[in-house]
């Protein structure tokens, strides 16, 4: 069983997107701190009522965030 949900981060033209990787569940926002409670909310949403053994995951995961940084070129 798995204790944490993940989730990939990147930024696009206007909003940061957070995809999960364990669960189907996308969320964006603003800033930061509006996506990390997205993902909450989303999160909780999603398993609400649900058997989180479904998904193989513990009883009371937590979230992981992997962030995609952009660099600039230097070619």
């Amino acid at each position: 069983m798995k204790h944490v949900i993940q989730f990939h981060v990147y930024k696009g033209d206007q909003y940061y997107i957070a995809e999960g990787l364990d669960l189907p569940v996308v969320t964006q926002a603003k800033t930061l701190d509006e996506l990390a409670k997205n993902i909450e909310e989303a999160v909780s949403l999603h398993l609400e009522d649900e058997d989180p053994a479904v998904y193989s995951l513990a009883p009371d995961p937590s979230v992981m965030l992997s962030m995609e940084l952009g660099l600039p070129s230097y070619a």
